[in-house]
């Protein structure tokens, strides 16, 4: 079956074809359907937006500061709370579980209720949730600067902070599951797959992680292998799920056109689950590990590329034709960058995984910009894309200046792009520096200089965007958005575009 049948509703399309479909257009019953929905979500959903935004502005602070300390490491190198090993892991988790969680929990509980056609359920477990999320972030984030970080990548937050945000997750799945138990809709779409199952695995990496490193840690080398198994799951299942379940939304949304295949979304999915969960361990390339680990996880990398053709086939297939509404939609906008740079980031990451290529690129800076193009270039600006589209639909304006929007989408496309090539190619500079042996080791740290500066200079584009986008975000907050029934187009509109657009 073809999922461009026109019976099909042209933004939600099930992974399992419906045996009786109706047709839901915009009649005027969906549309009150839908505005409840959305009045039902807009204190949690604004509640996690807003705390993301929050949290996006000082990690932003907090990696401009970083930046400065590689290629200046005397800046206030007598204030211990300023020292690069503990600023530098302060600003990762707050990204991570700040800005990118709260922003795609915020997303998912949207498109949860949207999904499922049911007003909110129990909405204090939800505010809950979020209250004790924040507060888990705030007391890891003091703890790191304090000198109290755990040391392993991307989980430093000490176990009083950990205990504190595994409650608040119970919280939040406990409130999905129940959404999911009274949904009102049998066929289960391709963006609740991915919603449900980044819902399911979050905790699972989450606590495996905290047992085998601090509950009942496990010896030796072996922590190095549970925290990249941990790093690399937590970058694919959680914030991978979640950024691709947005965009199997976003693009049919507003593009009116069913998603090109069904059958390609399964084996997306199903192969995404499949070897996602088995990478990590092509991160520690000849280091004391029994061989069968590392190829594993290689293989796996290089597997991975099916679901990377597969979604990116079918998003593209999705977009025929219909890459010109670029030009107006903000919402398309990021998110079919975010798209795209889901498949280079994959890509990347296959290329290094590589022992030809990890022999000599692992401890350079080249992994670095791996892990900015996917959190970044790919998970944020997909979800920058979303609050584009769902922020409206919560506080009945639409954005009030189409020049702040592109001012923010160039200002982000820009400091990433630069960014990652400034560390893609410092990176195989340095690399290569290392495994000459005859050059010193101080010559290849001193060759990547001109490239972090690059990097520092990067980072300021970075922070244009965001707080132009959090200036922007708090004049919808308090209501002071345009009052109008069709977005804000980033160029004027056709009449025909405009209508295509609009809802």
């Amino acid at each position: 079956m073809n999922s461009s049948d026109p019976s099909i509703s042209p933004t939600e399309i099930p992974l399992k074809a419906p045996t009786n479909v109706t047709d839901l257009s915009a009649s005027d019953v969906d549309q009150v359907e839908r505005a409840l929905i959305d009045a039902s979500t807009r204190v949690p959903v604004l509640m996690f937006y807003t705390s993301a935004v929050a949290w996006l502005l000082l990690g932003t602070l907090l990696a401009g500061f970083t930046s400065f300390k590689l290629h200046s490491p005397d800046l206030l190198s007598n204030v211990p709370v300023l020292t690069w090993g503990r600023i530098r892991p302060a600003h990762v988790n707050v990204m991570l579980y700040g800005w990118a969680s709260m922003a795609g929990i915020g997303t998912a509980i949207w498109l949860m209720a949207r999904l499922c056609r049911t007003t909110l359920r129990h909405p204090l477990l939800i505010v809950a949730g979020g209250v004790f999320w924040n507060l888990g972030v705030l007391l890891g984030v003091g703890g790191i600067l304090a000198g109290d970080s755990t040391g392993y990548n991307w989980i430093e937050f000490p176990s009083y902070a950990a205990v504190v945000l595994f409650v608040a997750y119970s919280l939040i799945v406990s409130w999905a599951v129940l959404m999911f138990r009274f949904r009102r809709e049998d066929p289960i779409y391709i963006t609740q797959w991915y919603l449900l199952a980044a819902f399911l695995w979050f905790p699972w990496i989450y606590l495996a992680a905290q047992t085998m490193l601090f509950i009942v840690p496990v010896q030796g080398v072996l922590q190095a292998a549970v925290a990249w198994w941990y790093a690399n799951n937590l970058l694919f299942l959680w914030f991978g799920s979640l950024g691709l379940g947005t965009a199997y939304y976003m693009i049919p949304k507003v593009t009116g056109r069913p998603v090109y295949s069904y059958h390609l979304a399964a084996i997306g999915f199903w192969s995404y689950a499949l070897f996602a969960s088995w990478t990590g361990m092509q991160r520690l390339v000849d280091g004391p590990f029994p061989a069968w680990m590392i190829t594993a996880s290689i293989a796996a990398m290089i597997l991975s590329i099916i679901p990377v053709a597969t979604v990116g086939l079918n998003h593209h297939m999705t977009m025929r034709e219909y890459f010109p509404l670029m030009r107006y939609s903000p919402t398309l906008r990021f998110t079919v960058f975010g798209a795209m740079s889901y498949t280079a980031f994959s890509v990347l990451g296959t290329v290094i995984s590589l022992r030809s290529f990890a022999r000599f690129l692992h401890f350079s800076e080249v992994s670095i910009a791996y892990s900015h193009l996917g959190l970044y270039a790919f998970f944020s600006m997909i979800m920058f894309g979303a609050m584009y589209y769902i922020v409206p639909r919560l506080v009945g304006r639409e954005w009030r200046y189409s020049s702040l929007i592109k001012l923010h989408f160039w200002s982000a496309v820009y400091g990433i792009a630069l960014m990652t090539l400034m560390l893609l190619v410092g990176g195989l500079v340095q690399g290569l520096n290392m495994d000459n042996p005859t050059l010193a080791f101080t010559e290849s740290t001193q060759s990547v200089l001109p490239y972090l500066r690059g990097r520092t200079l990067s980072g300021l584009l970075m922070t244009v965007a965001h707080f132009v986008f959090a200036y922007h975000f708090g004049l919808m907050l308090f209501g002071l958005g345009r009052t109008a029934s069709v977005p804000t187009f980033l160029n004027p509109a056709e009449p025909d575009t405009e209508e295509l657009v609009a809802h």
